[in-house]
């Protein structure tokens, strides 16, 4: 078949092949349990359900599009990661993928700690109630304002993340007579499996410093020398939507290294090792994604092994799972409003919201699946490509899947695991109003994060 240029790029001229795109599901009624949350099947008329409420319920009491959340789902998560890692480790919650005060509050009652990485992340958490010593704080280029906010609060770690942030954050501990615990975040020249743009320790980018050339030894001299810092540990992350654990051996490996050259230069062993996050959730059914205890052995064997061949005490093991936790605990509900067969090609199924509220498909080629959720059908499947309402070429929701052919305007038809990223990154693209965060548990339904309205769009907008 033949391809043809396009001003907007050249996936836009794409002509499908053959192979393309996975086969359909034998039954599109069928709700694959991985990239579902837990409490979500569907009732006897065929509607969708989460926390034993149909969607038909939620999108007439909430509106679409919407964000619904399973928050049982969620806290077992939360328990779950908190177990296979046990007493002996550190499980932060990378706020980045989903940050409100009831998820603050539902990490502070089963055990989970925090990592932020902005300051309006660090406010959010503290005004929750969440203890500033579960706190830790990230970022590439945190502001005097924001490390004075969390030296301030007692943070129980800040990540430095360059040579100036090392002198910066001892210069405003000193000032406030603390010596504030921190991490060197190195990066250790793995390249994770994943998308270019969410690769992040390999060194050509932003993120940390280099084990190369001596970067990062030369970090922990300077880290050490300083009175307002208190050095506890190597911090590193090697990217994001990881499925193979082989990325974390090599930076395990690379990260004792450095432990030993301190250890032989210093005469002191650092207590902590933070791997990072970063481990992948299933999206479709072609995902396959780890358990938290297969992941809390497979990392926890990596460092005893490393350590043990370097002659290393075993630091403490921190790890930041975000994705891993709320991806796959929320679904997007959307309003079907037109309808488009390109015939020889595929139908654009358009819906009530789009890249405003998942911008991920047009960032990174993510990819989602759909399903049919107001009700059941039997009718033979239809290729399609779910858009957005924007004026927007590349307003992709989901690149290509398979809907029944008789949907319909009218008809509610969901995206599952928008947990993570989806609310966090959305926007006002073309004023559009960002949807509501709805937690859902035990047929009961509330809003913890309510919908945008046009009020606040003009509040903003002084004239």
């Amino acid at each position: 078949m033949s391809r043809s240029a396009h001003p907007a790029g050249p996936r836009h001229a794409d002509v499908l092949t053959e192979g393309h795109y996975s086969a359909p599901a034998a039954d599109l009624n069928v709700l694959d349990e991985k990239v579902w949350a837990r409490t979500v099947t569907r009732d006897a008329d065929g509607a969708l359900t989460v926390g034993g409420i149909a969607v038909a319920r939620l999108a007439e009491e909430f509106g679409t599009p919407a964000y619904f959340l399973d928050e049982s789902d969620f806290r077992a998560r939360c328990r779950a990661w908190a177990e296979a890692f046990g007493p002996d480790a550190d499980v932060f919650y990378a706020g980045k993928a989903f940050l409100s005060r009831a998820v603050v509050r539902w990490l502070k009652e089963e055990g989970l700690n925090l990592d932020v990485c902005s300051g309006g992340e660090l406010t959010t958490a503290l005004d929750a109630g969440m203890p500033a010593e579960r706190i830790a704080f990230h970022g590439n280029n945190k502001t005097v304002a924001e490390i004075e906010r969390a030296v301030e609060a007692g943070v129980g770690r800040i990540v430095l993340d360059s040579f100036q942030e090392i002198v910066r954050v001892a210069h405003i501990a000193q000032r406030h007579g603390v010596r504030q615990r921190v991490q060197i975040r190195v990066t250790v020249g793995v390249e994770a499996h994943t998308h270019e743009f969410i690769a992040t320790a390999h060194e050509d980018q932003k993120f940390g410093i280099a084990l190369a050339d001596g970067q990062a030894a030369e970090a922990v001299r300077r880290a050490l020398s300083l009175d307002g810092l208190d050095l506890v540990g190597i911090h590193s992350h090697i990217g994001s939507q990881i499925f193979d654990m082989a990325g974390f051996e090599v930076s395990a490996r690379r990260v004792v290294q450095l432990l030993t050259e301190v250890r032989d230069e210093h005469g002191i062993e650092l207590p902590e090792i933070d791997l990072g996050g970063g481990l992948g959730i299933a999206y479709t059914s072609e995902d396959d994604p780890r358990e938290p205890h297969e992941i809390a052995k497979a990392l926890s064997d990596i460092v005893t092994r490393e350590c043990e061949a370097a002659k290393l005490r075993t630091p403490r093991i921190s790890v930041e799972p975000g994705r891993a936790i709320v991806g796959p605990t929320a679904f997007t509900l959307y309003e079907v409003g037109t309808i488009k067969p390109l015939e020889g090609l595929r139908t654009y199924v358009s819906v009530d919201g789009g890249m405003s509220d998942n911008i991920r498909t047009a960032l990174y080629d993510a990819e989602y699946s759909v399903a049919l959720v107001s009700r059941t059908s039997d009718a033979e499947p239809m290729l399609v490509r779910v858009v957005g309402k924007h004026c927007e070429s590349g307003d992709i929701v989901v690149k290509d899947a398979f809907l029944p052919a008789d949907l319909a305007p009218g008809d509610l038809i969901a995206v599952p695991a928008t947990g993570a990223y989806c609310r966090s990154m959305a926007s006002n693209y073309n004023h559009a109003l960002r949807p509501p965060v709805v937690a859902v548990r035990d047929g009961e339904a509330r809003v913890i994060v309510r919908r945008e309205t046009e009020e606040d769009l003009l509040r903003l907008d002084v004239g």
